[in-house]
């Protein structure tokens, strides 16, 4: 496999953890920070502007998914998946526990 198989993999996981808090806001009918908020990030989206973003991380995180041609004869590749999973899932988790004190 070639290096930019490797980075896809890494960044498919963080698109498609970014898909799910976005993506469950939405179609729960809840308002939830995204980067068109004012400010971005921190300000709150629709659900239905929740729903959308949700809906293009999916899009994009499959898309480098297939790139990366990421599967159990790559190791490497699967390992790098959950890295981006596992880094953007912390990362969000710490970013958005404050959402409800603002």
């Amino acid at each position: 496999m070639e290096w930019y198989n490797y980075l896809a993999a890494l960044f498919a996981g963080a698109f498609l953890a970014n898909t799910v808090p976005h993506f469950i806001h939405g179609i729960s009918g809840d308002r939830f920070p995204t980067p068109f908020a004012k400010p971005p990030g921190v300000g709150l989206s629709s659900p239905t502007i929740n729903a959308i973003w949700g809906l293009f991380n999916l899009v994009v995180g499959y898309l480098l998914f297939t790139v990366s041609k990421t599967d159990r004869a790559h190791p490497l590749s699967l390992l790098l998946l959950f890295v981006g999973i596992a880094f953007v899932g912390i990362d969000l988790s710490r970013r958005f526990q404050k959402k409800d004190r603002e």
